[in-house]
């Protein structure tokens, strides 16, 4: 691994570290994350194979992604203090957001230093995968996946939390008999 994919995959999973205190939901929690997946979209994703069983490989991690997203979503506190909105990722959040993005982190490890490249290359062989970009290609979709879902669900739970709640003093029009 280069001291970039390094930065990049640690950045991913400290990302959720900084939401276990309570903050206020801002433009910069969604930015932050999607900006570093973005990046690595950009840096690794030439393409996605469709050879084989490339799309299914691709369609399954990205399925996990979903699932771990939606659930860590699901997972964080998201509550009114005033007018803002704070959100705070909880243990379970945490423990799924750790989970999908050491996952990739660790399968890269695994195939590059612990002798796991022979074991994907002989499942990549039974099960038709054609070749390592689509290994890439289905972990970064994957990392992809779950922020966009993640922060999905944190966006739309604090839409629901907002849609029944009266606007700020300062926002009300003032309607005269």
């Amino acid at each position: 691994m280069t001291t970039t994919e390094w930065i990049t995959d640690i950045a991913l999973i400290l990302v959720v570290f900084r939401q276990l205190r309570e903050d206020r939901l801002d433009l910069r929690t969604f930015l932050i994350p999607l900006g570093i997946v973005a990046y690595v979209a950009h840096t690794y994703l030439d393409s996605v194979p469709t050879g084989g069983n490339d799309l299914i490989l691709v369609g399954a991690l990205m399925g996990a992604g979903a699932v771990l997203g939606i659930a860590g979503g699901v997972c964080t506190r998201v509550r009114t203090a005033g007018e803002h909105i704070l959100i705070k990722a909880g243990a379970v959040s945490a423990i799924l957001w750790v989970l999908g993005m050491g996952a990739r982190m660790g399968f890269q490890l695994w195939t590059e230093h612990g002798g796991g490249a022979d074991d994907v290359a002989r499942f990549s062989v039974a099960h038709h995968i054609t070749s390592d970009q689509a290994w890439v290609a289905a972990f970064v979709l994957m990392a992809l996946t779950e922020v966009v879902t993640r922060l999905a669900a944190i966006f739309v739970r604090s839409r629901m939390l907002t849609a029944g709640q009266p606007a700020p003093a300062s926002n009300r029009v003032a309607v005269r008999p």
